[in-house]
């Protein structure tokens, strides 16, 4: 489908600056249909034939009422035959009214209010309000007076006043009428109230008829409609009251260039928010996902190159030791996706650890372990469980048919301890294994270790913790 533009320039002689004014009452005149309950074309005359043809540069159907108009009717072309009234209008410059078949059709009749659309002192188009023909039903107090304040909206079309100058950008979760609707005079004063907006005033806790009272009497700050009084151009603001969102969109209606009262749009917006703040928190918990992975695809990077430089290392051997290094981090990713927090719990990480190493490379050698619940958050759990890895498989590589496992929490620390009963400090003797452990206990854990020779072998990890 062709845009406003594209048509405009097509088929009339509008200039860029009516283009862009025709634009903006598009982008905001979803609220003029839902206030006069009634579908709204826009036409201008086509070129060399103004007066005697008009093409439908754009279409709006109501959301609170039926359309007429079920098929597309812009790029249509309309003659002076067909609507006469919209002939008559665009020649004397006045609003007018009257009885017209509905488009396209030859039986079915509309009650057609043709309005001037003026930009700069012109009549650059015509709005048209396209309503069913009624049978004289008595109208409620809401229909009259969205009626009367379409009826004001109508005027500032003609004179030239709305839409308001870079109108344009409407957020697309702006309030529409149905969302409720309080009309102030210049006072702030409401004069009314549609059930919807009452009941969003309820959810903001303010529970007093506001119907004859100024805003402020009932609760509600009126900066923003001074604001858009004096700018005499809409403001929006978002007010919350606890986990309830409210969406303001103050509308200054304008008589003469003068306001002369607003049109106050309410809408709840707490659901909108809720999922913006889970948005948010996902997309926060997405960057810190790939941040740690990032960190430690890093780690395995600076291991599997430690690991390079080491000479007169068994190929199968040096693979062994890497591939427990990766399973060491992959470990802690296991428990974090889990339990979906920040923070291991090291008991369980280092248990799933000593099942996996002991699986994986020997049997016959008894481990025993004694863990008490200690918490470290994800990046520090990584290079506790490496150092783990490292010291658990020397243990179980050099010591004898005994290994122990400790971790005990002491005000602030705690102590992570592996002991064997093998070679003593024979066993230990410094390579890649423990070059790594001590870079980690220093770098990254902020703690010491202590090797002791003591009927065979005791490291002893002391690093910072938290409860």
């Amino acid at each position: 489908m062709p845009t406003l533009a594209e048509l405009a320039r097509s088929h009339t002689r509008l200039t860029i600056d009516d283009v862009a004014h025709l634009q903006r009452l598009a982008a905001a005149w979803g609220m003029l249909a839902d206030l006069c309950f009634a579908d709204l074309l826009l036409l201008a005359p086509v070129a060399g034939e103004e007066g005697h043809r008009f093409v439908v540069l754009a279409q709006v159907r109501p959301t609170t009422d039926q359309t007429l108009y079920r098929d597309d009717m812009v790029g249509t072309i309309v003659d002076e035959v067909e609507r006469p009234l919209i002939a008559r209008v665009w020649r004397i410059g006045e609003i007018g009214v009257g009885d017209a078949a509905v488009i396209g059709q030859t039986i079915e009749r509309a009650n057609v209010q043709a309005i001037p659309v003026r930009h700069r002192g012109k009549v650059i188009a015509l709005l048209t309000r396209e309503a069913a023909t009624t049978t004289g039903r008595r109208l409620g107090e809401l229909e009259r007076v969205y009626f009367e304040i379409f009826d004001r909206f109508a005027r500032m079309l003609y004179e030239g006043t709305f839409p308001f100058t870079g109108g344009a950008l409407v957020p697309e979760e702006s309030p529409r009428v149905g969302d409720g609707v309080l009309v102030l005079d210049t006072e702030s004063m409401v004069r009314y109230a549609s059930p919807n907006a009452v009941s969003s005033l309820h959810r903001m806790g303010i529970h007093a008829n506001a119907q004859g009272q100024r805003l402020s009497d009932i609760g509600l700050d009126d900066d923003a409609v001074r604001t858009a009084f004096a700018a005499r151009a809409p403001v929006t603001e978002e007010l919350e009251w606890g986990d309830t969102s409210i969406l303001l969109q103050v509308i200054p209606l304008l008589e003469e260039g003068t306001p002369n009262g607003a049109l106050l749009l309410m809408r709840d917006v707490s659901e909108l928010r809720r999922r913006d703040r889970m948005l948010l928190s996902k997309d926060a918990t997405i960057r810190e996902i790939h941040h740690r992975v990032k960190n430690n695809l890093q780690t395995v990077a600076s291991l599997l190159r430690l690991q390079a430089r080491v000479d007169g290392v068994d190929p199968r051997k040096a693979l062994g030791d890497s591939v427990n290094r990766i399973l060491a981090i992959a470990a802690v990713h296991e428990v974090l996706t889990e339990h979906r927090e920040d923070t291991v719990d090291l008991a369980e990480l280092l248990e799933r650890l000593r099942a996996t190493l002991v699986q994986g490379l020997v049997s016959g050698t008894k481990v025993t372990a004694a863990l008490e619940n200690v918490e470290l958050e994800g990046q520090r759990a990584t290079a506790l469980a490496l150092v783990f890895s490292e010291l658990l498989g020397n243990a179980l590589e050099h010591g004898g048919r005994q290994v122990a496992i400790r971790l005990v929490r002491r005000e602030g620390s705690a102590v992570l301890s592996i002991s064997d009963d093998g070679k003593g400090m024979a066993g230990a003797a410094e390579g890649t294994g423990l070059s790594i452990v001590r870079a980690l206990v220093g770098d990254e854990l902020g703690g010491s270790l202590t090797l002791v020779d003591d009927a065979g072998l005791r490291a002893e990890v002391v690093f910072p913790a938290g409860g």
